[in-house]
């Protein structure tokens, strides 16, 4: 560029504009231009990365997670009100009612229970020899002894309400119990008590017996049935009305009259 050193100051010889331009003698005084300089590309350049980041974003690219986000928040509202609107009411209901000769599944086995009146099962047992139906049975008691029974104290105590309410007792039992059996109607039968071998397991299985079954046979050859008897039990009653109940199926025959002469 040509200069006219007698020109005047800010002006030269090639038509330029003036400009008024300081030439540092030391350059360490632009030091503060060069920060300024450095500081102003940085911000620039994270204005950048922003609008990449989210540039997306802006203007109509908001609305798709926007109606995510909602669509989100309805289903996990559904289903919170689903779980929390459910009563007890509304559940189902399971029945726990057992059938007339079963024990109720519910009830533990060391537990005891009674069943309501249900008439005898057909078939045989062996009473002294001799083979009988079950439903001739009336009026008495059937112990059904399983295998095994420590229930020697608690067959006494039954025997001797059975026998102040002047009722039959047996003491029934499979094939396999039979050796106890025997050796219980002597002992805790006090020789009141018939022993009594059921060979097809009639009654154990119309009444499945768990523990010492008692069964309450009436006159009309219902029954009621009593599981799990331990000691201690309270049935005297319940043998009072059954002896009352046979006695009265049965009446006393009235004696013979006799017939007086009749002179000709």
């Amino acid at each position: 560029m040509p200069v006219n050193p007698g020109g005047e100051p800010g002006r030269d010889d090639g038509g330029l504009p003036p400009v008024d331009i300081e030439i540092p003698d030391d350059a360490r005084e632009l030091d503060r231009e060069v920060l300024a300089y450095r500081r102003e590309q940085r911000a620039r350049r994270r204005r950048a990365r922003w609008d990449r980041i989210l540039g997306p974003l802006r203007g109509h690219g908001a609305l798709l997670p926007l109606v995510a986000g909602c669509v989100a928040l309805s289903m996990l509202a559904g289903t919170l009100l689903s779980v929390f609107s459910i009563s007890p009411a509304s559940a189902p209901v399971l029945s726990r009612s057992a059938p007339p000769a079963s024990r109720p599944a519910s009830v533990p086995a060391s537990q005891p229970t009674s069943d309501a009146a249900s008439r005898l099962p057909a078939g045989t047992v062996v009473v002294k020899g001799e083979t009988i139906p079950v439903r001739s049975l009336r009026s008495v008691v059937l112990a059904l002894v399983p295998a095994g029974c420590n229930c020697r104290q608690t067959l006494r105590q039954l025997t001797t309400q059975a026998a102040r309410a002047r009722v039959q007792v047996y003491f029934v039992g499979t094939p396999s119990a039979m050796p106890d059996v025997n050796a219980l109607a002597r002992t805790a039968g006090q020789g009141a008590a018939v022993a009594a071998k059921d060979a097809e397991n009639v009654l154990g299985s119309a009444y499945h017996h768990a523990g010492l079954t008692i069964v309450l046979v009436r006159a009309d050859a219902s029954a009621t049935v009593h599981w799990n008897l331990t000691e201690g039990f309270q049935l005297e009653d319940q043998l009072r009305m059954l002896g009352a109940g046979a006695r009265s199926a049965s009446p006393e025959p009235e004696p013979p009259t006799s017939a007086s002469p009749t002179s000709t």
